[in-house]
């Protein structure tokens, strides 16, 4: 594709993409839909199966409830008990009340049930038919009845559900459980009630499986106990699913009965062990699967049509307007300044034709603006030296100040007046201190120095002298900090600290460390401290640089202008993290702690 021109390569590339979106769509979209189909039957079989199940051991359920007054009547418990050969008046009596007082209600309450009987260990027996024709059997065939319910039910007294009737060419749900007599806690007899199968069927019919679906009910011997083809009830389950009914799991399991493929969903019920089964068509199963294959393929192929139709005419879109730019670019390289008719349309490309057409404008307007650029420097120029004229005409007042003072201190020294000399000597350093320098950081010796001046003027000011406790290690003297913060500092303590007067127990405490990455120098007073409350609103004022604000008054505890101006500065110099911290109790003190990064250390020297 390197030796083809635009056009093809564009055609070529979009039915690529074309083709490999719509390939990839089609098969990942029935890959996908297939499965989550195949989990939907699953779940929706799973569903089935267990809605039956619990269904069919409610509906036994009931009719174990119903047996319970057969269990608990002495009548039956007596009848039980009658000694073997039992056929005199004892016998008659217990049959009479048992029929009258427990057979005809329950046989009225329960139409479902085709028979009752009862078997004792003794060999005695007792017959009930609910609208059923039936008669009575011989000794010996009752004897083969007791020993096939014995063999198939639990001492304990516990039900079982059986696949059994004494009625021939009937399908009958036979329950059974052995019952006591009143003499003794063991077993004494055999209580069964049958029930109509075709009543158990009426449960299963509003399952909707498909055309080809149904559902059966196995016993644990794989015989069918239920099947919507009566022919097969009774009969084994066919050798291509035997095994896999009476042992399948929690999933679906595949088939092919009579060469169909068929899903088969068990499950086993809590009553007799039976297994209650759903089978669907795998054709159904896979129709909307296959449906969803087909309507791929046809939208895919009429997609695909469309967009190659599409890729074409965008193509063209493309590859035409650019052979017109081409070929005008052509005479540009000639010298040949040709503008080219723009199309009806706009878009990118037409913007690049239009752009085109305004180079040889735009080239004569760079110039000039070249040009302008060149005046806009200078004026900048001027400007930067006019507002360094104006700095250096700004230092003139403060030289003329202290040339006056340095005056003042001559007159002084004239008259022999100390105090004069030395109020003026320190202010004098101070205010030179102040102005010989833009340099924001400075060493803590310096501003040392600086305070050192400072208490010479404050003792003339307070008629008295006071010694500042300066507790930094050497270590520390070097290190940087922003320029005129200690002596702001000093000052509050004296203006808010001591506001009552300064008394000789009363001190100031400059120290200096380092913690981690940070350095500090504090400045600490044992004057009237800060309540909590105020404390708190100090401090968040101080977070939001707004302590200056009202902040004069003497009362509150603490000045505002001096320390919200050391605060930013310091921030100025070293960032937002940095600046000024307060800690103060009532009645013991204040301490201002300045937060600086220990990378200052040894910067100025």
């Amino acid at each position: 594709m390197k030796k083809f021109n635009l056009y093809p390569k564009l055609f070529l590339s979009y039915f690529v993409v074309i083709m490999i979106s719509l390939t990839s769509v089609g098969v990942f979209s029935y890959w996908s839909s297939s499965n989550e189909l195949d989990q939907i039957v699953e779940k929706q079989l799973t569903q089935v199966v267990g809605n039956a199940a619990h269904h069919t051991d409610l509906y036994i359920r009931s009719y174990e409830r119903s047996m319970v007054s057969l269990l608990s009547s002495n009548d039956v418990k007596r009848f039980v008990d009658l000694p073997e050969g039992e056929t005199g008046y004892p016998y008659y009596e217990a049959r009479k009340f048992i029929k009258e007082l427990i057979i005809e209600p329950a046989f009225a309450r329960n139409p479902e049930i085709s028979n009752i009987y009862m078997i004792s260990f003794n060999q005695n027996a007792m017959y009930f038919y609910n609208d059923t024709v039936g008669g009575s059997f011989n000794k010996e065939e009752a004897q083969q009845q007791l020993e096939f319910f014995k063999a198939n039910t639990k001492p304990d007294g516990s039900l079982s559900v059986l696949n059994h009737s004494i009625l021939s060419g009937q399908q009958n749900i036979t329950l059974v459980r052995q019952i006591r007599g009143l003499s003794s806690t063991e077993p004494k007899g055999i209580l069964v009630v049958e029930l109509r199968a075709a009543e158990l069927s009426e449960l299963w019919k509003g399952i909707d499986l498909g055309e080809d679906g149904y559902f059966f009910i196995t016993d644990d011997n794989g015989k069918y106990v239920y099947q919507p083809d009566a022919d097969k009830t009774a009969t084994e389950l066919p050798e291509a699913i035997r095994s896999q009914v009476l042992e399948a799991g929690p999933h679906a399991f595949m088939a092919a009965i009579d060469d169909k493929p068929q899903m088969f969903m068990s499950r086993r019920s809590t009553y007799g062990d039976w297994r209650l089964v759903v089978a669907m068509s795998v054709k159904e199963l896979r129709k909307p699967s296959d449906t969803i294959r087909t309507t791929t393929i046809v939208v895919g192929c009429f997609t695909l049509g469309i967009a190659l139709w599409i890729a074409f005419r965008f193509g063209r879109s493309i590859t035409g307007p650019i052979r017109i730019l081409r070929s005008a670019m052509r005479q540009t390289e000639q010298g040949n300044w040709v503008q080219i008719p723009l199309p009806e349309h706009r878009d990118e490309i037409a913007e690049l034709m239009s752009r085109y057409n305004l180079m040889v404008t735009r080239l004569s307007e760079l110039v000039d603006k070249v040009y302008q650029a060149e005046l806009s420097d200078q004026k900048s120029q001027m400007e930067r030296q006019k507002a360094e004229l104006q700095s250096l005409q700004l230092q003139i007042n403060p030289h003329f100040l202290y040339n006056t003072l340095e005056t003042i201190v001559c007159y002084a020294v004239i008259r022999d007046s100390k105090e004069i000399y030395e109020i003026v000597k320190a202010l004098a350093y101070m205010l030179r201190y102040s102005v010989q320098t833009n340099l924001e950081e400075i060493t803590v010796s310096n501003e040392l120095k600086h305070v050192m001046f400072y208490l010479v003027v404050l003792k003339h000011r307070i008629g008295r002298e006071f010694e500042v406790d300066v507790s930094i290690h050497p270590d520390y003297l070097l290190n940087s900090m922003v320029r005129l913060t200690l002596q702001p500092l000093i000052e509050n303590a004296f203006q808010h600290a001591f506001a009552d007067g300064v008394e000789d127990y009363h001190y100031i405490r400059i120290d200096a460390g380092e913690d981690e990455d940070k350095f500090w120098v504090s400045v600490e007073d044992n004057g009237l401290g800060i309540s909590e409350s105020r404390l708190e609103e100090l401090r968040e004022k101080l977070h939001t640089n707004q302590l200056a604000d009202k902040e004069n008054d003497s009362s509150k505890g603490i000045g505002g202008i001096g320390i919200i101006n050391v605060h930013r500065r310091i921030q100025m110099v070293y960032g937002e993290h940095y600046g000024l911290q307060i800690e103060s109790e009532v009645e013991k003190g204040t301490k201002l702690i300045m937060v600086m990064p220990t990378s200052a250390r040894g910067k100025i020297g």
